[in-house]
This record gives C-alpha cells, sequence and structure tokens, in this order.
C-alpha cells in the first residue's frame, strides 16, 4: 500500500506539474503483450504468467519468487476470448461498420508491481515522455480486467487520480466493496457481486443440516468482503463458527497458523472463501501433512480449476462442494484459438527473420506457442462469457457515442473522451448471442446464477468436476436453490452425508442449555421438568402443559393427569367395603339375636325399643361409609356427609336415651323417687327424635346455602388430579361435625356419673367406655382428615365411621351377660 501511494502521489505529481516541468519517464517503458492499433482502442490486463512461490516451501523458509515463466492458461484464454471479441465486432457492419477497434493487453503475471506497471502504460502510452511536456491524453477507451478484486481496486485508484476517468470492465471482481456506484462511478462488471455467493454458501450449509463450520479466506478485499457477508448470514441461519482464519500468499507463518488450527478444530467442514493462488497453498500444505476426511465448500475462485485437481490434491479435497460460474460456450471461440488467433494476433507464430533482435523480441512467446494447437479446456472457460459480454459493452456505448447507423456509418468526426464512454455504458443494454442481457445500470451487471459443482472421481480413476446443483437469485426465494444430494460424492469418498455439529441434537422431551463461553450451537440437553414437554429436536424452551395434563415419562408429550379417587377395585376399597359390611351384617345379626331373646331379663332391663333403634343406626352408620367410595359426583358429595351427620346423631341420641334411663332406673329405686314419670317412653322417642331434629335441620340448611360437590383437585398433587369432593360451606361441615361431638360430649359426662352404679348393671361403665372411644376417634379424626393427601382423607373419614362403630357396637352390646343369676347377684361393697 505504500508503494501504490507514492506512485499515485508522484502520477499526481507529474500532471499537476506538467505545464512547467520538463516530462521524464522514471523507470522502464511497459509495452503491451498483445496488441493492435485501431481508431478505437481497448485495453486488457490479465494474468497470462504466474509468479509463484516454491509449490513444497518448509514453514521456515520464506518463499521464494520464481521467474515470470509459468503459464496461467485461464486468464491466457481470456485474452483470446476478448481478441475474438474484438475481431468478431471488427467484421461487424451493424455495430462499428467504418471503425476499427483495437487492443493493447498487458500480462501482469499475477503480480501487485506489474498489475500497476501495466495500469500506467494503459493510462499513458508509450508515448508518455515525448516532447517537454507530459503527454496526459491516453488512447484507450476502457479497460477490461483486472483478474483479482483487490488489484481492481488498485487499478481503479490509479486511474481516478488523472483529469480524466477511463472505465473498468471487470470480468471476475467480484468483491461486494465494488458495488457503491458512489465511490466507484466508472467501474462495471459483467460478473456478479460475492453477495450472493456469500449468502448462497450459507445456504449450501444449512441446507445440508451443517451447524459447526470453520472459514478460511484471502487476506485481500475479495476473500474478506465475502466471508463477512458470510458470517453475518451464517449468524441469521443459526450456523457456528468455530474459527475463522486468513492469510495471504506471501505469509507462510500465517499459512502455518491456519493449517494447525484446521487439524486441531472439531468441525468436519470448512468454508474457504479463498483465491486461486492461495488455494493452491492452502491444499500444498494440508496434502503435505496428510489432513483428510474434510468436507471443503469452496467459491467460484478456485472450485473448478483443473490445474488443482490432481490425484495427490484429491486426498484432502475430493468431495469438494462450491460454486461455479455457468458454463456458456462462445460460438466459433473453439475453432478461433487453435488457428486464426495464432495467424492474425500473435506477433511470434511465424518467425519470418532470422535477425537477432528477431529472436530477442519473440523469447519471451516461446512458453506460449506450445499452446498453439490445444483446446480441450476451452470447454471448462467459465469467465470466457463475462469478457465476451465486457467487449460487447464497450462496442455498443461507442455505438451510442458515435451515433452509429447501419446504411451510413459512424461519425468518425466526434472526439470520444473515456468519461464519455463512462456515462454511456451506464445506460447501455444488449443481449449477447448467448441469450444472457446485460444492463449496467446498477450496481452489479449480471444475475447471480452458480453452478453447484462436486469434486468426484470416475470408475476409470479420472477426475472431474460433476454438476449436481444450482443457484439462481433472481427465480422466487423458496425456488432458488436446487441441490441433489444423492448425486454427491462427500469427503473421503463417503455416499453417507458427513455430521458437522458441535453438540448432538437434543431429542423431544429435552431442551437446550448453552455452554457458557461458547458459541450457541454449543449446548447441553437437558430434561423438560415434571408438567414440561418439548415435542421438537433442539427445542430452546419446555412448554407447560395444561391444567389437567401432564407430562409422559418421556416428557414430549402432554397426557391427561392420573385421576385419583378410592375405588372399589383397589385392595384399600375392598377392605373397607369388606369392613363396613362386615359391621352391618353383625349389628344385624346383634339385632336378630336380640329379637329372639326380647323375652329375657336382659333385652327388657336394657330398654328394648332404644336398642333395636341404636341397632338401626348402627347399621345405617356402617352403611353410610360406602357412600366415600367410589368416584364422586354431586349426588354422593351431598349424601355422604349428611347421612354420615345423621345417623351418628341418631345413634348417639339412642346413647343418650338409654344413659338417661340408667340413671333414671337407678334413681327411682330410692324410697320416695318418682323420676321415671318424665322420662318414660314417650318422652325417650321425643329426645331421640328433637336430637336427630336439630342435626337434619343443621343438614338442609347446609344443602340449601353451600352444599358440597365433585371437585378436580390439581393443586395438592401436580402430577395428577385427585376427585374429591368439596365442602361448599366449611361451616356447615364443622357445624355437623361440632354437633356429633356436643352430645357425644354430653353423654359421655352422664355415663361418667353412672359409674357408681352397682357392678352387676353396668351398661353404663361400657356407655362410657363407648364415648370416651367415640370421642378419642373424633378427636384425632380433625388432624389427620386435614393432613391426609388424596384419597387418604377419603380413607381417614371412613376409617373414624368404622371405628366409632365398632367401639359403639362391642362396648354396649358384647359384654350383657342375659342370665337371672346374673342380673340378681350380690354386689360386694367397698
Amino acid at each position: 500500500m505504500l508503494l501504490l501511494l507514492y506512485t499515485i502521489t508522484l502520477f499526481n505529481h507529474f500532471h499537476t506539474k506538467a505545464e512547467n516541468t520538463l516530462c521524464q519517464m522514471m523507470g522502464d517503458p511497459k509495452y503491451p503483450l498483445l496488441s493492435k492499433d485501431g481508431e478505437a482502442t481497448i485495453g486488457g490486463i490479465f494474468a497470462m504468467h504466474s509468479k509463484e512461490t516454491l509449490p513444497s516451501f518448509e514453514f521456515t523458509q520464506k518463499p521464494q519468487p520464481l521467474s515470470c515463466s509459468s503459464v496461467n492458461l485461464p486468464d491466457f484464454r481470456l485474452a483470446q476470448i476478448m481478441i475474438f471479441a474484438i475481431e468478431e465486432i471488427n467484421r461487424s457492419e451493424m455495430l462499428l461498420p467504418n471503425v476499427s477497434v483495437g487492443y493493447q493487453i498487458y500480462d501482469t503475471c499475477s503480480s501487485r508491481m506489474s498489475s500497476m506497471n501495466a495500469t500506467m502504460g494503459l493510462m499513458n502510452g508509450p508515448e508518455f515522455g515525448t516532447g517537454e511536456t507530459c503527454n496526459v491524453q491516453s488512447s484507450i477507451h476502457a479497460i477490461i480486467g483486472e483478474t483479482e478484486s483487490s488489484a481492481t481496486v488498485i487499478l481503479i485508484l490509479s486511474r481516478t487520480t488523472g483529469p480524466f476517468k477511463i472505465p473498468v470492465i471487470s470480468h471476475t471482481a467480484s468483491c461486494e466493496c465494488l458495488s457503491n456506484r458512489k465511490d466507484h462511478p466508472s467501474f462495471f462488471r459483467t460478473i456478479s457481486s460475492d453477495y450472493h455467493q456469500s449468502r448462497a454458501l450459507a445456504y449450501i450449509v444449512k441446507h445440508l443440516d451443517w451447524s459447526w463450520v470453520g472459514t478460511v479466506n484471502s487476506d485481500n478485499d475479495y476473500g474478506n468482503y465475502g466471508m463477512a457477508i458470510f458470517l453475518n448470514t451464517a449468524q441469521k441461519e443459526g450456523i457456528c463458527v468455530e474459527y475463522s482464519e486468513k492469510f495471504y500468499r506471501t505469509e507462510p507463518e500465517k499459512l502455518r497458523k491456519v493449517v494447525e488450527t484446521i487439524k486441531k478444530g472439531t468441525t468436519k467442514v470448512i468454508v474457504a472463501f479463498v483465491s486461486f493462488i492461495e488455494m493452491g497453498l492452502l491444499i500444498d500444505q494440508l496434502s503435505i501433512q496428510n489432513i483428510t476426511g474434510l468436507q471443503i465448500i469452496g467459491v467460484e475462485g478456485w472450485i473448478t480449476s483443473k490445474s488443482l485437481i490432481t490425484p495427490m490434491s484429491f486426498q484432502v479435497m475430493g468431495g469438494s462442494l462450491g460454486f461455479a460460474l455457468r458454463k456458456i460456450n462462445v460460438e466459433g471461440f473453439s475453432d478461433y484459438v487453435v488457428k486464426a488467433f495464432w495467424d492474425t494476433a500473435f506477433p511470434c507464430s511465424q518467425i519470418k527473420g532470422n535477425s537477432s533482435q528477431d529472436v530477442i523480441n519473440c523469447s519471451r512467446y516461446q512458453d506460449l506457442l506450445g499452446l498453439k494447437n490445444y483446446n480441450e479446456d476451452v470447454p471448462e472457460q467459465r469467465y470466457s462469457s463475462h469478457v465476451y459480454k465486457a467487449v460487447y459493452a464497450v462496442a455498443y456505448s461507442l455505438h451510442s457515442l458515435l451515433k452509429c447507423k447501419e446504411q451510413e456509418g459512424c461519425d468518425k468526426g466526434l472526439k470520444i473522451q473515456p468519461q464519455q464512454v463512462v456515462e454511456a455504458l451506464k445506460k447501455v443494454h444488449f443481449t449477447v448471442k448467448f441469450g444472457d442481457r446485460v444492463w449496467f445500470d446498477s450496481t452489479g451487471a449480471a444475475v447471480a446464477q452458480y453452478e453447484v459443482v462436486n469434486w468426484q472421481q470416475d470408475s476409470n480413476g479420472s477426475l472431474h468436476f460433476k454438476s449436481v446443483g444450482y443457484y439462481d437469485a433472481s427465480l422466487p426465494p423458496d425456488q432458488r436453490f436446487v441441490l441433489n444430494t444423492k448425486s454427491i460424492i462427500w469427503a473421503n469418498g463417503q455416499l453417507e452425508k458427513p455430521r458437522s455439529v458441535c453438540s448432538e441434537s437434543c431429542p423431544p422431551g429435552t431442551r437446550k442449555a448453552a455452554q457458557k463461553g461458547r458459541p450457541v450451537c454449543c449446548y447441553d440437553c437437558i430434561p423438560c421438568a415434571e408438567g414440561e414437554i418439548s415435542n421438537e429436536t433442539d427445542s430452546n424452551n419446555c412448554k407447560q402443559c395444561p391444567g389437567e395434563y401432564w407430562s409422559n415419562a418421556e416428557k414430549n408429550k402432554c397426557v391427561l393427569k392420573a385421576v385419583e379417587f378410592l375405588s372399589f377395585t383397589e385392595v384399600m376399597g375392598i377392605v373397607l367395603v369388606f369392613f363396613s359390611m362386615f359391621g352391618a351384617g353383625l349389628t344385624v345379626l346383634v339385632a336378630i339375636l336380640f329379637y329372639r331373646m326380647r323375652d329375657t331379663p336382659v333385652v327388657k332391663a336394657n330398654n328394648s325399643e332404644l336398642s333395636f333403634l341404636l341397632l338401626f343406626s348402627l347399621t345405617l352408620c356402617f352403611l353410610c361409609s360406602l357412600t366415600f367410595i367410589g368416584q364422586p359426583n354431586e349426588w354422593s358429595c351431598m349424601l355422604r356427609h349428611t347421612a354420615f351427620g345423621i345417623t351418628f346423631v341418631l345413634c348417639i341420641s339412642c346413647v343418650l336415651g338409654k344413659t338417661i334411663v340408667v340413671l333414671m332406673a337407678f334413681k327411682a329405686t330410692l324410697p320416695g323417687s318418682n323420676v321415671m314419670k318424665w322420662f318414660g317412653p314417650a318422652q325417650q322417642r321425643l329426645s331421640v327424635c328433637a336430637f336427630t331434629f336439630i342435626q337434619v335441620l343443621i343438614c338442609v340448611l347446609w344443602l340449601t346455602i353451600s352444599p358440597p360437590f365433585p371437585y378436580k383437585n390439581t393443586k395438592y398433587f401436580k402430577e395428577k388430579i385427585i376427585l374429591e369432593c368439596s365442602l361448599g360451606s366449611t361451616i356447615g361441615f364443622w357445624a355437623v361435625l361440632g354437633y356429633i361431638g356436643l352430645l357425644a360430649f354430653l353423654c359421655y359426662i352422664l355415663a361418667f356419673w353412672a359409674r357408681t352404679l352397682p357392678d352387676n348393671f353396668n351398661e353404663a361403665k361400657f356407655i362410657t367406655f363407648s364415648m370416651l372411644i367415640f370421642c378419642t376417634v373424633l378427636i384425632t379424626f380433625i388432624p389427620a382428615y386435614v393432613s391426609s393427601p388424596g384419597k387418604f382423607t377419603v380413607a381417614v373419614e371412613i376409617f373414624a365411621i368404622l371405628a366409632s362403630s365398632f367401639g359403639l357396637l362391642f362396648c354396649i352390646f358384647a359384654p350383657d351377660q342375659n342370665t337371672k343369676k346374673h342380673m340378681m347377684g350380690k354386689t360386694s361393697l367397698k
């Protein structure tokens, strides 16, 4: 760049001081390699020879430049197509009928310095230093070239420093940096910018499900701008880059770093936005270190270069994929390069003189003479059509400026300046003979149309580039990219597409968790929490299941929550049903026994009417526990608590009546006592009905105001639904329970007062025991009921009912000894 700035500054100095400074040329003049005089002249700059470094240099050594002697056949073909197009135009009677077009083609030898010399030569010509003042009028109307984007930038900067601007039309300078018409108003190109190719690279990586790639690019305008666009697009497409390295052809240390990085990397895919020369150096070093098995994705700059595809390089590069320009056959060109070119354009195809001067002038062409009869590579020339279009663009602009007409010819009296050609090129549009339409009034003249090629080997061992798809930016987004993966041979000759990911995909039922300090493509797979699912691969988040649903075992589907209630079919339900029926049956058996023994002293003494009513209520108590088993519904919810409350009050009322009868009977035996008339059979029935009616009234109010109802409880257990009966009004429930407790406590107090009765008349003692059991069960039931989860709450209620019922049954009816001797026996007094 310092050399460039110095040259431009010096060039400006010559122009600004030309009027009063003697014109002197510094250095030797640069002459075109191929030239022809004409009334209009088109310049060309091509790297027809290569200035290479040793292909197998060691990293510890500096590259040693070779002489400019190796023919760069692709660029030589471009020079030939340029001359072919000019000759075709000169023969045309419609485009420039009476104007001859000449050319001056310079060879840059792939050197920045030679490129600068060629630029100066085109801009000034050999007559630059003739006379006392410098000649600043160039005879060139347009320049076709350079081959590389960076060299084209230098070319543009060089020719915009003078008092005139020469249009530059490039056939290969695809750098997006040249698309700004404001910064480069006189630059044109017949190739699309790398904006489309860079994005297409990201799309092909995405299409092949590769999320973990490495990138390498040339450290020049072509590579840097192209890679920047790829990285930006890749980020939007969710592609992660493990490493991004760059190097230039003269930097062996950086090349060594690139190779070491590739060697240590874990990715199996490398995107190489590299120029042709840098790619050759990279392939050499990968081959030397035997780094194979990498899937290389390339660009048009090198992907179809036949000089790169050798048996040795194929071990490293076999299976490479990349975008190539479309192959377009320019009719007549293949025959032209064999005969007409050498007869008309090449100065040394036939040497007539034998002087030493002729030998010296022609010695630099000897290596080109070997190509005289060779045209096998012509069908593979993918840039030829772009040079062809560039030449015709200049011709059409001159046609417009010279006001050419088919019969009258062109106005030769008009002086055409390069700046006029610039303006004419902005307006020119035409269709070339192979169907492409060219219109320069945009930042890129060509539509991005690429062919996807694959490095393959035939069964006979020949290496070739096989077309496996295409990318056409002119089509709708969903139709632009087509790839036939079945036709692709992957790296190492594999038929199966390689995988390149930082982390394997997270299966359904898990979510991705980013690894700290690493790209987003590197993550851990975390199982979804209970109640959450992910039903897609690589989910970023797990979704919560809706209220009545829960995640399955695999956490990939929401299923209905398990419904839990105390059923008749489960073990606990069966056991409770058994004891309920057993208690009811036992009670009925006692009632039958009492009925058969109704004339015995004990039955008569125990107030048989209350005893039968008590046995009836106990039977109902045992049976009402069945209402708590089974799936809750509206009727069962209302019945279970009210039936429980009413039957237990009836039972306690009977026990209370029996207790009062015992007390009255004892008091009635005392002299002068007449209490039994106040609590006869009628009063006993009335007291039982009164006590029971109060409970019935409480239950009616409860059911009227806020009755119990079936309820799906999802709060206690998140993974299942508890079907239970909501109390409706908790006040009603606790009023029912409290009233039962009040009667039981009253009965217990009265029975406790009767504990001093004679030993043989011990019914009061057993009533005391029964009430003590009942109250104990009632007291322990409350905390157990509140703390028991799910169906166990119902089991606690049933257990409380059965325990209380069995307590009353056994304590009141089991101890009776139904004999006269026992009833009349002496009681030992203490």
